[in-house]
């Protein structure tokens, strides 16, 4: 794979995300006019749009914190440009299936989580923190999986678009097994180096969470 300068595109999409939040507090209408609708087969734009906006403070920071931490990772693992392309259809093709289930939606979950199944089919072993526990990236992704599918049987917070994220997530396993195979003879472009967890925080840990 081409070596190409990293572009940020996460940071520069996050900035976006909060100009966008801003304007949403400020300009009356705004979020009606951009978010995912009902009547967005007559405003399209909305399909784009719904992607950069949240509909509370704690919608946000959830985001904004996954899409920079992940977001850093993969666009360094494919580069910028598959990073940005990714980021930008997946956010389409889970507000098109949001369209045919909800009555409206808004957020960048469903790129979100585009990027978290990427990570997990490129590099499934690589270690994250997540829930006060190491778990390698493929478990995180199955949890998510999982929440999401409880979720549109009804248990959790209803307000949520899970089968959003499962098509984000379901985009980015595709394309992150897509490129496996593509490089598939150069694939240590892809593998991480092996991740060592310091015993002190294993420690720190195991006194926080299990020792009383």
């Amino acid at each position: 794979m081409e070596k190409t300068q990293m572009k940020f595109y996460s940071i520069w999409f996050s900035a976006l995300i909060i100009l966008v939040f801003i304007l949403q507090l400020m300009i009356e209408g705004f979020t009606d006019f951009f978010m995912l609708t009902e009547n967005a087969l007559g405003m399209p734009w909305q399909f784009l749009t719904a992607v950069f906006l949240h509909g509370s403070l704690t919608h946000l920071l959830y985001n904004l914190f996954a899409l920079v931490l992940f977001g850093l990772i993969l666009e360094k693992v494919i580069g910028s440009k598959r990073f940005l392309w990714l980021f930008i259809l997946s956010g389409i093709f889970a507000n098109i299936i949001s369209f045919w289930w909800y009555p409206n939606a808004l957020g960048a979950s469903g790129a979100i989580m585009a990027i978290i199944g990427s990570l997990a089919a490129l590099r499934p072993m690589m270690i994250v923190w997540a829930f006060n526990l190491p778990m390698p990236m493929f478990v995180l992704a199955i949890i998510w999986v999982a929440g999401s599918i409880l979720g549109i049987f009804g248990f959790g917070d209803q307000g949520t678009g899970h089968l959003a994220h499962l098509s984000g997530l379901f985009i980015g396993v595709i394309y992150g097994l897509f490129l496996r195979l593509k490089y598939v003879k150069n694939y240590t472009v892809f593998e991480s180096k092996r991740v060592v967890i310091p015993e002190d925080y294993i420690r720190g840990w195991e006194d926080s969470h299990i020792r009383r």
